[in-house]
């Protein structure tokens, strides 16, 4: 008698936990696409077809390696839509000594995979996670009598842990960050080589067509889709990055420029979030090629910080805070998310150019998520849940998991210090820095205040004025309270009603 395992749509991983000894002969493997994990929130067109290739895709090459496969498509006639349903038909066919499945990735499913030993009432041997480089376990030893959890000191323990980028117990080159050097702006004629793209083959038209028919009120555009499906064009999208980006990737990993939406990142979060690449072997693939002189050490140091430090400490944070993080809004923020989150129909030109690119391809870098759209959403006070909801929607790489702990923890500070030890709020100087948004924007950055003004110029002091009581003690921005206290009183009522009056037309669905 063998095992059921179920393999989820995020762990499409030869190496994952659940098929550790599977017995090719005997056990059984569930894979579904089911309606309760497509719909939860109204995911954007693209995630929904990544994934789906990405399962299908899997299902052959286990298949391929001899596994017996249980595969429900989403539009197969007999599909019941829920993980607990399909398990149920598998277990009224046959008797199994006991169901495997991986650690989810987000507290809900988790929950719903509890649940299944009593209602089966059989065994679930719910096996950790090892694609991870940081158990959960390891993360509450670390965190275990810190009063605060701060990424940079638990990087510098996964630097060590791993031996990466390391001389002895000295970081190489003598610094353990270098983001500080990583912050040049790029011109429109800088050389920006095309993203990798993969030509979508008869198993993803098939689910581009599904998609297309049963998703048509989802957010996003479905035309534009060349994401990597299989392990080995993953492996592509990585190799593209090691040879035609990292080496800029550095100096210009907070750029943003009009109509170049993919810049000189890596865009591999897809394929590390859903399985098919490990994070170890994109580490070790960067240090290789700072060994090898084809990368300067800032842009490996930066690339490995994202995956070692920063994923790693993100996940850890969810897994640690949860559930009660899901509530947490430090600031009382309580707007609605404006209309132009989803349409773009906005006079700010980066959140016009930052929603657009969304839609057309389920992707922003991590600065127009954070500085602009996140930013937007932390002075304007939009309730975190709705902005919560609409980053878990709209991005292809999102899950719970690593969502939820960067805007409510990085984004809108909504946790109260946990993950950041100030808000990443910003006026509009630091977009006007980073990129040419403000150029050709309705709204003149030059000015602080008034009808032309650049909002976030505004925003950004009556956000600080509005949440004084809770920020006040905070010595990371006691400097910038000074500043707004030395401002002449006129002065201070031109950014409150000008403030007030653009909060106003957003609230009644003004075009802004």
């Amino acid at each position: 008698m063998g095992n059921l395992i179920v393999i989820l749509g995020d762990q499409l991983s030869h190496d994952v936990s659940s098929l550790d000894g599977a017995d090719v002969n005997h056990d059984l493997i569930l894979m579904c696409e089911v309606h309760e994990e497509a719909t939860y929130v109204k995911h954007h067109k693209q995630k929904i077809a990544l994934i789906f290739s990405a399962m299908r895709h899997f299902a052959r090459e286990l298949v391929d390696r001899g596994f017996i496969i249980q595969y429900t498509k989403f539009d197969a006639s007999d599909n019941t839509h829920s993980f607990l349903n399909e398990i149920s038909r598998q277990l009224e066919q046959k008797s199994f000594e006991k169901i495997v499945v991986t650690h989810p990735s987000e507290y809900r499913v988790l929950q719903n995979i509890y649940s299944w030993s009593t209602h089966f009432q059989i065994h679930v041997d719910v096996r950790e996670d090892t694609r991870f480089l940081c158990s959960m376990k390891s993360f509450a030893d670390w965190a275990q009598g810190r009063k605060q959890l701060r990424m940079e000191y638990f990087y510098r323990q996964m630097r060590y842990n791993y031996n990466i980028l390391m001389d002895g117990p000295s970081p190489q080159g003598g610094k353990w960050n270098y983001d500080l050097a990583n912050r040049r702006p790029a011109s429109t004629d800088s050389y920006i080589p095309a993203p990798y793209c993969s030509e979508p083959d008869a198993i993803t038209q098939e689910v581009l067509s599904l998609v297309s028919e049963h998703f048509a009120d989802h957010f996003g555009d479905l035309d534009t889709f060349h994401f990597a499906v299989t392990r080995a064009q993953a492996l592509q999208v990585l190799n593209h990055f090691i040879e035609k980006r990292l080496l800029y990737f550095g100096d210009f990993q907070d750029a943003m420029l009009e109509g170049e939406p993919w810049m000189y990142h890596a865009h591999i979060s897809f394929y590390l979030n859903c399985g098919l690449l490990n994070p170890l072997e994109c580490i070790q693939a960067a240090e290789d090629a700072y060994k090898c002189g084809k990368a300067p050490l800032n842009a490996v140091e930066g690339f490995i910080r994202q995956i070692l430090g920063w994923r790693e400490y993100i996940r850890g944070i969810y897994w640690l805070k949860m559930p009660d993080y899901a509530e947490q809004n430090f600031f009382s923020a309580k707007r609605n998310l404006p209309e132009f989150y989803w349409t773009g129909n906005t006079k700010m030109n980066c959140l016009r150019q930052c929603v657009h690119e969304t839609q057309q391809n389920a992707y922003a870098h991590h600065i127009q998520r954070l500085m602009v759209l996140g930013n937007f959403a932390l002075l304007a006070g939009i309730d975190p849940k709705q902005v919560n909801e609409w980053f878990l929607i709209v991005y292809a790489d999102a899950y719970e998991w690593v969502e939820l702990p960067n805007v409510t923890g990085m984004i809108l500070f909504a946790d109260g210090g946990v993950v950041a030890s100030k808000p990443y709020a910003s006026g509009g100087a630091y977009i006007n820095k980073m990129s040419n948004y403000c150029k050709n924007c309705t709204y003149n950055i030059s000015k602080k205040y008034g009808k032309d003004a650049c909002p976030f110029n505004y925003l950004y002091w009556d956000f600080l004025q509005r949440n004084r009581h809770q920020l006040n003690k905070n010595p990371r921005i006691a400097m910038m309270y000074k500043t707004y206290d030395r401002m002449p009183q006129d002065k201070k009522a031109a950014i409150a009603e000008s403030a007030s009056s653009f909060l106003s037309n957003i609230d009644l669905g003004e075009d802004i």
